[in-house]
Parts: C-alpha cells; structure tokens; sequence
C-alpha cells in the first residue's frame, strides 16, 4: 500500500499533460535534432502558429489573492498528422510556447501529435523526451549553484564582525 519515496517504481509511460510541459521548455535545437527523421511528413494546419499576449497572474505568499504580475508572449498553433498505425487515421497535436518562435511551437505541436501515436512514442521518449529532461535538469541545477553562491549566513558574518557577543566569551 505504501510506496517508497524513493523509489521510482517500474517503468511508465508519461502522459500527455507531462509531455506537453516539456515540449513547451525544450531547446529548439533539441527540438529539431529529435524530429528530423520525421520532417517530411506534411501537417494539415488546424491553426497555423500565431503569437499573442497572456497576462500572468501571482499570488502573494503563495496563499493571497491573485493579482496581474504582467503579460508574456505566447505562440501557440494546432495540426494532424497522418499516424502510422491504421486505426487511429490521424493525430491532432497542439503546442503553446513561451516566445515568438512559430517554428518551436511548429515541432512541439508536432512531437505532441507523434507521441500520441504508439508507434512513436517510445523512439521519440528516448530521443526527445529524455534529453530535454536532461536539460531541464542541468539548467536548473545551474540555476541552484547560482543562487547558493549568493547565499549569506548570517550567523557568520556576525561572529565574524566581532559583535557584542564575542566580548562576553572573552571574560
């Protein structure tokens, strides 16, 4: 009944909600090294790619209300590719991204419609997926070494000071 935390349990495939978050912060170049082989496909637009504005919203102590942090720049853009397994006809994928990039939201949506398809899936999880997890990994690890090499203790840099405490020791 209880599962370890540690433990990340026999293989699963990820779902679509999980796949689509890391098509959104995928490199472009990593993007169109994975999707290579299948750039001869053809899409039929459903919504070619188009950028706007989303305002952003925050919450204050992450328990307040909501309010307007500002706007981002999103491109977003639907399509159906042919699938290769008979029974499903076709795929429809669709992509947001951060940015004006129409060709990343192009290959996201893509990737979206060809890892619906399960004759894709495991090639592209192990040529897309995985190596944008890895990214993401490294670039927020960077991040956090970042962060930590501006870190103060302020403990001490107080006994460092030579405060009042450090008197009182010497008696």
């Amino acid at each position: 009944m209880f599962h370890a935390f540690d433990n990340d349990g026999p293989p699963r495939h990820t779902t679509r909600p999980d796949w689509m978050a890391l098509l959104s912060r995928a490199p472009l170049d990593l993007l169109e090294s994975a999707l290579a082989p299948y750039a001869e496909q053809a899409p039929q637009w459903l919504r070619q790619p188009e950028t706007g504005l989303y305002m952003v919203q925050g919450r204050a102590g992450a328990t307040g209300e909501r309010f307007n942090l500002g706007e981002v720049t999103v491109t977003r853009c639907a399509l159906r590719l042919p699938s290769a397994s008979a029974a499903s006809g076709h795929t429809v994928g669709v992509a947001y991204v951060l940015g004006r990039s129409r060709r990343k939201a192009h290959l996201a949506a893509a990737a979206d419609a060809l890892l619906q398809d399960p004759a894709h899936h495991d090639a592209l999880n192990e040529q897309l997926l995985q190596p944008v997890r890895r990214h993401l990994a490294l670039h927020s690890a960077q991040r956090h070494a970042k962060a930590q090499s501006t870190k103060v203790e302020f403990f001490t840099v107080a006994r460092e000071s030579g405060g009042e405490d450090d008197e009182g020791d010497q008696e």
